[in-house]
């Protein structure tokens, strides 16, 4: 049986969090060391200082590469970073060109 405590190491979260600030990294790099994926809002370190959002992007590609896990752009505003048990699917077409179901 599990205890409550070796069930949160257990599973995996997705978390949203925003780059206020290069202090933020030493956190992204924890969460995604636990085994959780972040989607990293960009904008609020991009309105301050663009200089340091390179070097925040630089630091996280080089972190998701040496921790073997992945990290990619999500449009203008945010990337995400996944451990290593994690990829992103990176296809060069749309899965369908059919419109999705709905619900009757």
């Amino acid at each position: 049986m599990k205890t409550e405590s070796t069930d949160e190491v257990d599973k995996t979260y997705l978390k949203a969090m925003p780059l206020r600030d290069l202090s933020d990294l030493e956190i992204f790099k924890k969460e995604v060391s636990q085994g959780n994926i972040l989607i990293i809002r960009i904008a609020p370190l991009a309105t301050k200082n663009i200089e340091d959002v390179k070097k925040a992007i630089n630091e996280l590609c080089k972190f998701a590469e040496s921790l073997q896990g992945d990290i990619a752009r999500l449009g203008e505003e945010r990337i995400v970073i996944c451990p290593p048990q994690v990829r992103i699917w990176r296809g060069k077409k749309p899965i369908s060109e059919e419109p999705f179901p709905t619900s009757v």
